[in-house]
């Protein structure tokens, strides 16, 4: 397994040993030994999965007060994936990565608490696996605006189509301090 940095280190891009032969392949996805010895450690608690045609972006979403940590994975298709700190305080407060995940490149990403997350769907669909270490809560859900001008995010989707939901969040200058983790 090989676990490197991303342009926001504590946002990790993990490359799983694959082992493949005529038969097809096999991967582990998930070790807590691991994992933790490259800094991605749990408790993982929950286990979330989303399936989404093309054109879809789902996020950027987050918890306040029961922040998450989420190791994401594509099990069929292709995402492109992204985090944003949004973490009071940081250093890298209000930057963003963004990754692709696929079923061809097997990749994952560690996304830590106080980042908020999203993807939109490159591929005709997209089955996406990803592990919580908090469970989730409704009233601690919280948003920040997937076009937001000041990040800049470069989707590669001309028109996503995006949920009310995630329509109505505002632009991180908007949010109040408060409403955000801190570092």
């Amino acid at each position: 397994m090989k676990c490197e940095p991303t342009t926001l280190p504590e946002v990790l891009l993990v490359t799983p040993r694959v082992f493949e032969d005529p038969r097809g392949f096999f991967m582990e996805t998930f070790s807590e030994r691991r994992y933790a010895e490259c800094g991605i450690r749990g408790p993982f608690v929950q286990d979330n999965y989303s399936h989404s045609r093309a054109g879809i972006l789902r996020g950027l979403h987050f918890q306040l007060h029961h922040p998450q940590a989420k190791l994401v994975s594509v099990i069929w298709g292709e995402i492109f994936d992204v985090a944003v700190d949004v973490r009071v305080g940081s250093p890298t407060f209000g930057q963003w990565v963004g990754q692709i995940l696929s079923d061809r490149n097997r990749c994952q990403l560690f996304v830590p608490p106080g980042f908020a997350h999203g993807f939109c769907v490159l591929s005709d669909k997209a089955d996406v696996m990803y592990k919580c270490t908090d469970y989730y809560h409704p009233q601690d859900d919280r948003g920040l605006l997937w076009s937001d001008p000041d990040i800049a995010i470069t989707w590669p989707v001309a028109s996503p189509l995006v949920s009310e939901k995630d329509a109505r969040y505002c632009p991180l200058r908007e949010i109040p301090r408060d409403q955000l983790p801190r570092v």
